[in-house]
Formats: structure tokens, sequence, C-alpha cells
């Protein structure tokens, strides 16, 4: 279970600024819920990991526990937590309880967890509107519309229970798009630590090794430097396996000759970093691979020079798009004009994915890519902005087939790097790694 952290100033600033949301709308109550530990098999349980809203709005990393805000004449911030209980804290470790929650944490009030179902029908009264993550799991759900039931029964002399809805993580996604200077400062850290991670991977690999040895030393290499947790599961694909997008570190061999796809990034903090790179494990790449290779560091190029505020999300994908799809024309890959194989989405054989998404409290992190609008509305491309956190990842898979070169068959290649919005552009965070093939036969050299 992560620490709580040290500054939290941060969290009480957007508590308050999702309650000037919602005032804004006329006022109403917050009520969001963090996960609950979950079995594994039979009494073991899954590593813990806190809700990202909950954490996001809190800072509170306990499980079990549930946040209350109201938006009114008066504003309110109350958490319910579980209580002080010393013979669980034998086993499971000190716990905060309410009390000391509410005076480290910087509530107006908390109270046990059990006290939930007597305590929020009564919050809920003289609120027009209910901000929850509506239709998200079943247990919150389910207690939301029983102290939504509590509440009717409640209300008298005008007193009401909220006669409106709406889903809080649309509101809660748009403000975590911005990162402020504490969540980049988080960033930062698991980028650098990340980034030695795979220098760290780069300088073991050799041929005879097997890829969840590779895996072992980017985990070492993480806690060492005192992550708390993988933002995801790693991919450490070697030969062919590089050209399944999603394949887990297994057993298979690194031959000599063969390319290795490492995908793989800590969370610092609950904050992610996410990096992949490509290189040979012999140390050398074959001219061919070095002309695929070369190819994704360029399209790389060119997204992160489209990446800057006031472009559009899309427009790195597009500039990315334009360089593999005129070098697969060139390698002999796909036949053709550049704008016939962009219309046609020919490129797509061999390059399935976008060039970026999101990266923050969640590695695929939230927010639309969209404008804003109406359901069903053809919405704008959202524009980018300073202190946006997205990754840039262009790829190149090359599977078998008789009308594609053989030099190419069964190479897979992916280079991604954190990139942030600034004011002049965008700064990729994850550069403590090299990704220039030259760089990268010097690291292994070593």
């Amino acid at each position: 279970m992560s620490l709580p952290p040290d500054d939290l100033a941060p969290f009480a600033a957007r508590r308050q600024r999702l309650m000037d949301r919602m005032r804004a709308e006329g006022g109403g109550i917050a009520i969001l819920a963090t996960a609950t530990e979950a079995i594994r098999n039979r009494d073991a349980e899954f590593p813990y990991r806190h809700d990202s809203d909950f954490f996001y709005l809190t800072g509170f990393t306990e499980p079990d526990a549930w946040v209350v805000l109201v938006a009114g004449a008066t504003d309110r911030a109350v958490l319910f937590c579980r209580p002080r209980h010393v013979e669980h804290e034998l086993w499971e470790g000190k716990r905060f309880g309410p009390e000391a929650a509410a005076a480290h944490f910087g509530f107006d009030d908390a109270h046990p967890i059990d006290a939930l179902d007597e305590l929020v029908p009564a919050l809920m009264l003289d609120h027009p509107t209910l901000y929850a993550p509506l239709a998200g799991d079943k247990r919150t759900d389910g207690r939301l519309h029983r102290w939504l039931a509590a509440a009717r029964e409640k209300s008298r002399g005008g007193r009401l229970p909220p006669s409106r809805q709406q889903d809080v993580r649309p509101l809660l996604a748009d403000m975590r798009l911005i990162k402020d200077a504490s969540e980049i400062a988080a960033m930062r850290r698991a980028a650098k630590i990340s980034a030695g991670a795979h220098a760290r991977a780069m300088r073991v690999a050799r041929p005879g090794m097997r890829e969840y040895e590779i895996e072992a030393e980017l985990l070492y290499e993480f806690r060492r430097h005192g992550a708390q947790s993988v933002a995801y599961n790693s991919i450490v694909a070697a030969g062919a396996n590089a050209c399944v997008l999603h394949y887990p570190a297994g057993e298979a061999v690194l031959r000599d000759g063969d390319l290795v796809l490492v995908d793989a990034g800590c969370e610092v903090d609950s904050y992610a970093s996410d990096i992949t790179r490509t290189f040979p494990a012999n140390g050398r790449y074959s001219g061919p691979q070095r002309a695929l290779y070369d190819l994704t560091v360029a399209a790389q190029d060119a997204a992160a020079q489209a990446t800057a505020p006031g472009r559009s999300f899309n427009d790195a994908h597009e500039a990315a798009l334009r360089v593999l799809a005129q070098g697969m024309l060139d390698l002999k890959l796909l036949k053709g004009s550049l704008d016939g194989v962009l219309e046609s989405g020919d490129y797509s054989r061999f390059y399935m994915h976008r060039t970026g998404h999101w990266l923050g409290l969640d590695v695929h992190d939230v927010g639309d890519y969209r404008q804003p609008g109406a359901p069903g509305t053809d919405r704008p491309w959202r524009t980018l902005q300073t202190g946006m956190m997205l990754t840039i990842e262009p790829g190149i898979y090359v599977r078998p087939a008789d009308d594609v070169p053989e030099a190419y068959w069964n190479i897979g290649i992916r280079t991604e790097d954190d990139a942030l919005v600034t004011d002049e552009g965008c700064e990729l965070i994850t550069r403590g790694v090299p990704v220039q093939a030259s760089e990268i036969e010097a690291l292994m050299r070593e």
C-alpha cells in the first residue's frame, strides 16, 4: 500500500476546484469511493491500488474509504474510512482512523466507514444534484440508490434530496488533463527511474537470455530506486513476439539476430511512466532492422515537432503517419502513392495503433481526445495545452507474407517517450535512455 503524500495542499485545491465547478452549476453533493481489496486466490490478496479519482481528490491511500464533497452555502469535505483496530493493525499495519485522517488530510470531518448509511442520506438533503461515478460498479451504484431512497424518506419541510444525477468522472477527467507542479514532479521521477531500467535492460541483454530475465532486471531497477509498483505489466518481446502489441514477457529465448521490444514503466507516488525501446539482442542492428528502426525514430521526431500548445491532439499522429507511410513505400513494403496509401489505410497492415495517449495517474489516462460536444456530433480533436502529458509512440510491425520482402519478416519496432506539453512545444521527459540506434549500440557495448 502506498504511503500518503508529503504535500497535501494540491489535494485540497483540487477538492475546492471541483466544488467551485459544482456550485457554478447550481450546487450539489459529490460522492466517490476508493477501491476495495481483492482476493487473488484462497486468502491471498492482489497488491492493493487505490482508485485514481479518489486519490486525486484526497491523497488518501487506505482501502474501503469514501469522500463526500458538499458544494453549497458552506463547502464541506467529509471522509469515511476504516476505524483504528489494534488487532487488525498487528497484521496489516497502522491505520489513520477518522480523527487522525481528518486532521492529517485537511477534511472538515471524518467518520467510521460503518456510519455511511446513517449519515450520507442526511448529507444529501438540500442539494439539487448528485455527482457520482454513475454506472461505475455494482457496489457503488447499490449504495447510492439506497442512500437516495433513505434521503427521500427523510425529506420534510422543503428539505429535498437531489433530483438530478450527473457523472462526476468527466469533470474530474478534464481537471486531470492539466498536470500541476506536484504531478509533473512525480512523473519526472517515474520517468527517470524507468529510463534507468531500460538502460539496464540494454546493458545486460545478450543472446541466450529469456524474456523473463529482462523483465526481472526492469523490476529490480524500479524497486531499487523507490518506485512503488509497475504502471502496467511489462512487455518484453523477442523476435517475432514483438509483432504482438501487448505480448507479456514470457519464456522465449533471445536469439542472435533478434530484436527485443521492451515496453515498461514504473509508478511513483501513484503516477505512471511509459517507455518503449527496441534493441538488438546481440548489440548490433542488421541492415533491414536499422532501416525500419530509423524510420520509426524519424516518425517520432515528426510527431514531437507537432506536439505543442494550440496544436490538435491528432496532429502528432498524422505527422508520424506520413513519415511511416512514405518509409513503407520507399522500402517496398507498400506500393502506390503516399496520398493513396493514407486514404486507403493500407499502412495499417504494418502500423495499426495510434501514436499516443494521455498519461497520468493511469497509464492510459482519462480525458476525451475530442472537444466537448453533443453525443453523435462531429467533434474536433482536443487542442493541446501547457501542462498536458501524453505519450508519443509510433511503431512498425512486419509479419511474414508473400508480398513482403523476406528481409523484414518478423520485425516489430516501437519507440515511445513521455511528452510534457510546454509553452515552447513539448519536452520528452524519458530521454534518459538513448533512442538513436548508434547510441543504443554504444550503450550495449559498455
